[in-house]
């Protein structure tokens, strides 16, 4: 485990809240690597906690899909899959489509003014070479087409769903080499929904999602010969 897990302490949560939420940041931004052990007691000793809130933590990011149970191993992080990468992202893909089609529509120009910033804001956190901020950047733009669809229900699915999402969306961050492209698919998304155009927004929307799912896969086989290989030594 990484020596820089700290908790996050928060005068207006329960203790085993902030365990839960920093526990669970760890995992989604790979503090906590895929297939690691989480040890309780170690864990607990790491936070300077009980194993009490530990194991309530475990237990739901467990229910979250983010930690698995292992018989005669107990609690691991749990893998990025290939099939878990695609359940998540035929979702998003749906949703994302529906927004950008929904604000082409909708978009008022105070949002329209927003998303631009937005972009903007996205290129220069690329510039930082931080994947947390280049990620935190990335969930602000789509969040501003999310809202200016005015749809609720949509908005409620999509926040229930955010945590999902945003360990796949860390993963493609992570690689500095598709940060151009990312660059230039936030800007056609932002085109085209300024021309009102949907078709064009709903092409580039997809695309986007197209682009990570072929980018996270192929990190996620290059990790598993990494494994093999090391496991050969």
């Amino acid at each position: 485990m990484e020596d820089n897990l700290t908790m996050a302490m928060d005068e207006f949560l329960p203790l085993r809240d902030v365990v839960f939420n920093t526990l669970r940041k760890a995992i989604l931004t790979g503090e906590l690597k895929p297939g690691e052990r989480l040890m309780e007691i170690h864990l607990a000793n790491r936070l300077g906690v009980s194993r009490t809130p530990i194991r309530e933590a475990i237990h739901k990011l467990e229910l979250e899909g983010l930690v698995i149970m292992i018989p005669r191993r107990g609690a691991e992080v749990a893998q990025i899959t290939e099939k878990s990468l695609k359940d998540v992202l035929e979702v998003r893909r749906a949703l994302d489509v529906l927004s950008v089609e929904l604000a082409c529509d909708r978009i008022d120009e105070a949002a329209t003014r927003q998303l631009k910033g937005a972009c903007e804001e996205f290129e220069r956190a690329t510039g930082t070479k931080d994947a947390v901020i280049i990620a935190k950047a990335d969930v602000e733009l789509h969040d501003i087409i999310v809202r200016a669809t005015g749809n609720k229900r949509l908005i409620q699915l999509i926040n229930n769903l955010s945590e999902q999402m945003y360990r796949y969306r860390f993963e493609y961050i992570k690689d500095e080499n598709r940060h151009d492209n990312l660059i230039d698919e936030h800007r056609m998304i932002y085109e085209s929904i300024v021309k009102r155009d949907k078709e064009g927004a709903a092409r580039a929307a997809r695309l986007h999602i197209d682009n990570q799912e072929k980018a996270v896969i192929r990190q996620i086989g290059l990790e598993q010969e990494q494994t093999v290989k090391s496991k050969k030594k």
